[in-house]
């Protein structure tokens, strides 16, 4: 008998971690399926997005990023673009490659940020940047990382090829020539 009431009590802590430990991992089980669901989620908007941008729809633009959205156009820029100024100047872009496609190679979302490698490609078809067209077909690369909210665009940081652009359209880099 003494054996049993011995046994009997610590059967029952040990039932008791267990369960403790199931409702912990069932707890974290659950934030992990939310966080997932999320980050798809915030891949589906992005994805949209870009399909939108490449029919030319920059009103969608409005609907998936806050009101007070911030581009950074280079990442490094001090002063952000707001939603208002970064619509003008993708139709500007669009003014000078009308054919402007965006294609999305690899995206990934971790927590409340999302990472796109894009190629873009378009032809040189409308003067822009004090450059007349030149016709020249146009590919660049471009990295972009998104920080959403509530699945809204809240800033984005975008670095692209534009040595490389400005090469294709003819442009030649050349050294300063020194002071004598």
């Amino acid at each position: 008998m003494k054996k049993l009431t011995l046994i009997l009590p610590l059967a029952l802590i040990l039932c008791f971690i267990i369960g403790c430990q199931d409702k912990e991992a069932m707890a974290e089980l659950e934030e992990f399926r939310a966080q997932a669901e999320v980050e798809e989620q915030n891949k589906a908007i992005f994805r949209q997005f870009t399909e939108e941008l490449n029919k030319g729809n920059l009103e969608f633009g409005r609907e998936i990023c806050a009101p007070e959205f911030a581009y950074y156009e280079p990442s490094g820029a001090t002063e952000p673009k707001s939603l208002e100024e970064t619509i003008e100047a993708f139709k500007m872009h669009l003014q000078v490659f009308p054919d402007l496609h965006i294609e999305i190679q690899e995206l990934v979302a971790k927590g409340d940020k999302l990472i796109a490698r894009s190629s873009i490609t378009g032809t040189h078809t409308g003067e822009g940047l004090g450059i007349p067209a030149t016709g020249n077909k146009i590919k660049l690369s471009a990295i972009e990382i998104w920080q959403m909210k509530n699945g809204k665009g809240l800033v984005a940081w975008s670095d692209s090829d534009i040595l490389g652009l400005m090469m294709q359209l003819g442009m030649e880099l050349k050294p300063k020539e020194g002071e004598k």
